[in-house]
């Protein structure tokens, strides 16, 4: 461990890129995980293409490997409603449905959205943490308390790394990765804001005999009489099944494996299937009061929880340590201040909880397609809380557990309805099959995963009329993304002409300072300050220049000005003998305030 600058506490998704980003800017880290082989229990399975660019930093080699697991793309296109599994879908959503959209989707990136099990990839990311010298990474380790030096300079943390022994490891700063039930957050007094949504409890099992005859959704909303919920198809005929729950003391969560043996065969209408794990989780929409306190920083769950309702926890987890790692090597290696940090807040607690919202948007939207048949969400709710007050929280679980039982089937045997036997079943199913279209924003949110925008100090707003840039109020869709190179946005993918090679532009960002991407490449290059990069914006395919001109919004002399972190700092459309004197004073003024000297 000598050497190590920070102390990553947790190997999930956060704390993996974190170690791995810190790596490439050669930033040593040790890696703490009370695991000592990854969760095989599947948690998230959507993995965004603004993710895979984000692993790209670390290793374009990584991000392919991890890429290439997604299934073919046509063979997770489907998301289907059922009344029971052995009758056609009520309806469904076709992802695929509009070639021009993928088209269009395509473009925005080198990667596509892609689905691939967290008990597949965390094996991967550990193997990537393994194969890294800058890299310490230590599994079976329980963190037990975190001191602070006399002067805050550093931090230590005592873990338990076998029975009755205690180790320490010293760092400039610790990174609470630790997930949802996050003890390092905890320890240090921050509360978590935002409400208890539901209890969900799930069965991770093999079935080679499900959708056998018929196409296999990606995901399927199940609603029988035995028990409403989601199924989620993974590869190697594996699938998991959620469903929610209202008290601890309810056999789902009370002897798991048994209620999950006994249930399942009448939902999947086979009792060809093998268990292989069921887990129990408290779905929330809550936020950390802070995200830092001292040289402890929060990721990931530990730092915000969503519903799984769109996909965006791993994702946000991912982008949290994208933000952190050019500002944790900027103070570490190139003399910034410790109040740069300052700056993650700042940026990523208005995404996430833009985030949040759409989440909790996506669950209570569901109701509009079971609000048919009796079962809603807003219901559920309304049941979750009241769990949690008096006078129901104050009787005992062997009261309420067969109570909260016979409830719950009362109000799931409305479904039956939804058989194709029942004498209403075509009037009802059509009325459900309405409302499914209105769901897409659940699944497909291109603006969000790649229009999400930073403001705060280290970028210009155009609001100041500092750079005179017209292309309309800014708006971020969540469906389809609109890219811009508007201070705070990502810089829009293009594939450029690098070094004689076609390389995504991203590529070329200079990882601890700023690039100026333009067409006016000798004048921007004669004229910036010392530190900054330049790249020419030469379109990979010359027919493409004029989409490049258009795409980056600049005109020919301009230049937008990119942070490490591939988020636009600022824009002109002036030439460089008119704005780089301006650039200059902005970079001293915004940039120079978080530097000595």
């Amino acid at each position: 461990m000598t050497g190590t600058r920070v102390v990553i506490v947790g190997a999930g998704p956060s704390g993996a890129t974190a170690a791995l980003l810190l790596a490439a800017r050669g930033i040593r880290s040790v890696v703490l995980e009370r695991r000592t082989a990854p969760l095989m229990h599947p948690a998230a399975h959507v993995i965004s293409a603004r993710t895979l660019e984000i692993w790209r930093e670390y290793s374009p080699d990584l991000a392919d490997r991890i890429a290439a697991m997604s299934p073919p793309r046509e063979t997770v296109n489907l998301i289907s409603w059922y009344g029971s599994l052995s009758d056609p879908p009520i309806g469904s959503l076709d992802l695929l449905s509009v070639p021009e959209l993928l088209a269009e989707v395509e473009s925005y990136s080198p990667y596509l959205v892609s689905h691939i099990g967290q008990h597949l990839l965390m094996p991967v990311l550990w193997e990537a943490l393994d194969d890294e010298p800058l890299i310490e990474f230590r599994r079976g380790v329980a963190v037990t308390a975190l001191t602070a030096d006399a002067r805050g300079a550093t931090v230590t943390a005592t873990f338990a790394d076998a029975p009755g022994s205690r180790s320490t490891v010293r760092g400039e700063y610790i990174l609470a990765c630790d997930g949802a039930n996050s003890t390092l957050r905890d320890d240090a007094g921050l509360d978590l804001r935002g409400p208890v949504l539901a209890n969900m409890g799930s069965a991770f099992f093999r079935s080679r005999t499900l959708f056998r005859d018929a196409a296999r959704p990606l995901l399927s909303w199940v609603y029988t009489p035995e028990l409403c919920g989601v199924l989620i198809a993974h590869a190697a005929h594996h699938y998991i099944f959620i469903t929610a729950y209202l008290h601890p003391a309810q056999k789902i969560a009370r002897s798991s494996r048994d209620y999950w043996q006994q249930t399942l065969a009448g939902v999947l209408g086979t009792d060809e299937f093998e268990i292989e794990s069921t887990g129990t989780w408290v779905m929330t929409s809550q936020t950390a009061e802070a995200f830092r306190v001292g040289r402890l920083l929060l990721l990931g769950d530990a730092a915000h929880r969503f519903p799984h309702t769109g996909g965006f926890g791993l994702n946000s987890g991912v982008q949290d340590a994208h933000n952190l790692a050019w500002k944790l090597e900027a103070i570490l290696s190139s003399g910034a201040r410790d109040a740069l940090l300052d700056t993650y807040e700042v940026e990523r607690r208005p995404v996430v909880e833009r985030f949040a919202d759409q989440s909790v948007t996506n669950h209570f939207r569901l109701d509009k397609v079971t609000r048919h048949i009796g079962v809603t969400n807003a219901m559920l709710h309304s049941a979750t809380e009241a769990m949690r007050r008096r006078p129901l929280s104050l009787l005992p679980g062997r009261v309420l557990a067969p109570l909260l039982d016979r409830v719950t089937r009362f109000q799931t045997r409305r479904t039956g309805r939804l058989t194709s036997n029942h004498r209403n079943a075509s009037v009802l199913r059509e009325r459900v099959a309405a409302e499914i279209p209105d769901q897409i924003e659940h699944f497909v949110s291109m603006g969000l995963q790649f229009g999400y925008v930073y403001d705060g100090p280290l970028v210009i707003s155009e609001a100041s009329g500092e750079t005179p840039v017209d292309t309309g109020e800014p708006t971020v869709e969540v469906v389809l993304y609109k890219p811009t190179t508007r201070p705070g946005a990502r810089l829009p993918h293009a594939d450029l002409l690098l070094d004689g090679r076609v390389r995504p532009a991203h590529d070329a960002l200079n990882r601890t300072g700023l690039t100026v991407f333009t067409f006016a490449e000798n004048q921007w290059r004669a004229a910036v300050p010392s530190g900054t990069s330049v790249v020419a914006l030469v379109p990979g395919d010359r027919a493409q220049r004029e989409r490049l001109i258009e795409l980056y919004e600049v005109g020919t002399d301009g230049a937008v000005v990119v942070r490490p972190d591939g988020h636009v700092f600022w824009r002109t459309t002036r030439t460089a003998a008119d704005a780089a004197p301006h650039l200059a004073s902005l970079i001293d003024a915004r940039w120079g305030a978080y530097y000595d000297g």
